[in-house]
């Protein structure tokens, strides 16, 4: 509405990673990025991720209590209240809350320590046992950015997740129910930023509706600062991050890789999927609906636009191409046989079965001749999904119906994206030339019936090169 922006002051909810929020060094950076936001946006809420490598020393203690270790958890207990304490002690000095913060550092330190001791007791550690431990970077973290901004002049407070974000007891990747999490959000948040707090958020994690600590999921900051902007009715989110936006390619392959300044809601969606890290797949979903601005941006060059994602973008030129993306570590599924031709429910069968192992599906191609159908799965889980596949097709195995299961070694997708590319002449003819060009072979191909996206297996020795030769028709454009 036209008039509603004028009757409410405008919100914004910010999302800082772990890299800008490593050390104290970034932790500042960040503080001096949150107070600059501030001038311009009255109702302003942070959410951050865990200090850089933290929540994977967590686990990786976890792990090897597990496995008998407590030495590893004493070694792990230490160091994380040393680079705590430390940052505290360097961001902190003169603040009058230095104490009470290095107590609930203590505190909390010593919970993981008991964790853990009853982890490498029980020599078992469950789901719900490691989303509370993983849980306490962040819980760690946030009482540290929060009383760095009240610090610098900015009245903060920290809030713990678990007391907005309701969720099932899914652990490890809970689901929220945002209808009840708006409503803990309206009661926690809002009399908050109505007396001018800068609430400062533990992303990653929630609660159930019993109060028992979950997780949304590894990189789920980004979810939590989407969840949270929705709730709210925000006008925008940023996510905070220490590269220029969303890049048309990994720079690490492609050093001409350069950032995108505008993407639609579906765009980002497509690369999230496949492999681009910049934001959390989920992230935008509770933004869609809810018609909310996303950026992306850099913590580290606050001048820099970053990459704008809106709900819709008129692409510029003809079959505009965004960005190239690739997923590694990937095996490649195929089931074959003769048999197979005109037979009902063999692909039913065939996803009912995966879908048992628990193993997420990122790309399906099926040969016209109904004699193969192949898709990719993680490396890891390849051995299981054959397993689970010959016990679901040992009939036609033995009839000879299906002549083989099997997986290849690891294989690259690489995915194209642009919604420029939709109902334009040519654009996978050109795809396919320039890889030709590059001597990089074409496994398999997808498309989706979008045609945002086309999407190609490659093995691993074609793959940087492949990626290298399509982002050539980008920079061409």
């Amino acid at each position: 509405m036209p008039g509603e922006q004028s009757k409410r002051q405008a919100t914004l909810v910010m999302k800082f990673g772990g890299t800008s929020v490593g050390n104290a060094a970034a932790i500042r950076q960040t503080v001096e990025t949150i107070c600059a936001a501030r001038k311009d946006w009255p109702r302003l809420v942070v959410v951050t991720s865990a200090m850089a490598g933290v929540t994977n020393l967590l686990l990786d203690a976890a792990s090897q209590a597990v496995r008998g270790s407590l030495q590893a958890v004493e070694d792990t207990t230490g160091r994380l209240r040393l680079i705590h304490q430390d940052a505290a002690d360097d961001l902190l000095q003169g603040y009058s809350g230095l104490r009470a913060v290095k107590e609930d550092i203590d505190r909390l330190v010593d919970k993981f320590h008991s964790l853990c001791t009853a982890i490498h007791v029980l020599g078992e550690a469950t789901p719900r046992a490691l989303d509370t431990v993983a849980a306490m970077g962040e819980r760690l973290n946030v009482r540290l950015l929060a009383a760095a901004i009240a610090h610098h002049g900015m009245p903060a407070e920290f809030v713990e997740a678990t007391r907005l974000i309701v969720t099932d007891d899914q652990f490890q990747d809970a689901h929220p129910d945002l209808e009840l999490t708006a409503r803990r959000v309206e009661q926690g948040l809002v009399p908050l930023l109505e007396a001018g707090r800068i609430p400062v958020v533990t992303g990653f994690i929630g609660a159930t509706r019993e109060g028992i600590v979950t997780t949304l999921g590894r990189g789920g900051s980004d979810y939590t600062a989407g969840i949270l902007g929705a709730a709210l009715g925000a006008d925008e989110v940023w996510i905070m991050t220490d590269v220029d936006g969303v890049m048309t390619a990994d720079p690490r392959w492609v050093p001409e890789a350069r950032t995108i300044p505008v993407l639609s809601y579906r765009e980002v969606a497509e690369l999230a999927y496949f492999g681009a890290k910049v934001m959390h797949p989920k992230t935008i979903r509770p933004l869609i609906d809810a018609g909310i601005g996303v950026r992306v941006a850099n913590t580290f060059n606050p001048d820099h636009p970053g990459t704008r994602i809106v709900a819709e973008h008129q692409p510029e030129g003809n079959g505009k191409i965004k960005a190239v993306t690739v997923i590694r570590e990937q095996s490649l599924i195929t089931v074959e046989g003769r048999g197979m031709l005109g037979v009902p429910g063999v692909a039913a069968r065939t996803f009912a079965a995966v879908a048992g192992t628990g193993t997420s599906v990122p790309l399906i191609s099926q040969a016209s001749s109904e004699q193969s159908i192949c898709f990719a799965v993680p490396i890891q889980a390849a051995e299981q999904v054959v397993a689970e596949l010959e016990r679901e097709f040992a009939r036609e195995l033995e009839r000879r119906d299906i002549d083989r299961i099997w997986a290849s070694e690891e294989v690259y997708i690489i995915t194209v994206v642009g919604a420029g590319m939709k109902n334009t002449y040519g654009i996978a003819g050109r795809i396919f030339s320039a890889l030709g060009e590059a001597k990089a072979n074409v496994i398999a191909i997808a498309q989706g019936s979008s045609e945002v996206s086309i999407s190609m297996i490659v093995s691993t020795a074609d793959g940087e090169r492949a990626v290298r030769a399509v982002h050539q028709l980008i920079v061409k454009e």
